[in-house]
């Protein structure tokens, strides 16, 4: 990817979650904040150690960092949306974490130093990243010898998404190569083409619940799936919209709620 179009589509990025970044995970659907503190579970990091969030959003697994290293440690966030590190700070100083800072940075090339951090999350971040292993590289750098990176991914497209729905609408893309990310080894080679370590692979399966179809609307728009909203033609968002409806009465349980489930996908190595 040349530098112009890898500019292009971090900037792409930037707005799509400065945009999202009122609703990012706060329309009542228990998805960000689970996912990311089971990340950080497996992760462990300790008390008094200093852990970074890359790509820290609304701090899902931020403040999991913060209740694991504790007052003697240190967090830092970074996210390239410069209104969802506004919020998230907000939110840190609101909750009297003065150990933890949130900055806008690049999550493909962060400005931080060499050796700065004993562990390292990204939750949702590496497939968004126009080179994921350069990306890897130079997280690997941040971490002192012996520190640990954990990344999620989907270990599936998962039901919620509702790919099938959106595909018909969507502009063909051109041809491209199959994605690392559709399997744990794919990932699991991102890591050691990176310079890793004991890499591995754990999966997590999480249900989702929504009241209705409203508000399984209403979220897909409340993050990175708003730029799949957006690349619609504005009189064929009505028919997906209908169309995801009709798909979601699958999952209606007999008390009307809609529940999916998840597979995500938790990628560990060492430097």
């Amino acid at each position: 990817m040349s530098v112009l179009r890898a500019a292009e589509r971090r900037a792409r990025v930037a707005a799509v979650f400065d945009r999202v970044a009122d609703t990012y995970d706060s329309v009542g659907v228990s998805w960000f904040q689970p996912i990311a503190r089971e990340l950080v579970a497996r992760l462990g990091p300790a008390a008094g150690q200093r852990a970074l969030d890359i790509g820290c959003g609304r701090g899902a697994a931020l403040f999991a960092l913060a209740d694991a290293v504790g007052p003697a440690g240190r967090v830092t966030g970074i996210d390239l949306a410069p209104r969802m590190v506004a919020a998230t700070l907000a939110d840190a100083r609101a909750r009297g974490l003065a150990n933890v800072d949130v900055l806008v940075d690049d999550a493909g090339a962060p400005a931080l130093p060499p050796g700065s951090c004993d562990v390292a999350a990204a939750s949702f971040v590496l497939f968004f990243l126009p080179a994921p292993v350069a990306a890897l590289r130079a997280w690997h750098q941040l971490l002192v010898p012996g520190g640990r990176l954990g990344v999620s991914t989907f270990a599936e497209s998962g039901a919620g998404w509702l790919q099938d729905v959106f595909r018909p609408y969507l502009p063909v893309p051109a041809f491209a190569a199959p994605s690392p990310f559709a399997t744990d080894e794919g990932v699991e080679g991102l890591f050691t083409a990176a310079g890793f370590r004991k890499v591995r692979t754990e999966a997590f399966d999480l249900d989702v619940a929504f009241a209705d179809v409203d508000q399984w609307y209403e979220w897909s728009w409340s993050h990175g799936q708003r730029a799949t909203w957006e690349r619609l033609a504005p009189e064929d968002r009505p028919r997906v919209r209908a169309a995801a409806a009709e798909r979601l009465r699958e999952f209606r349980a007999a008390d009307g709620v809609i529940r999916l489930s998840h597979r995500i996908r938790y990628t560990f190595g060492e430097r």
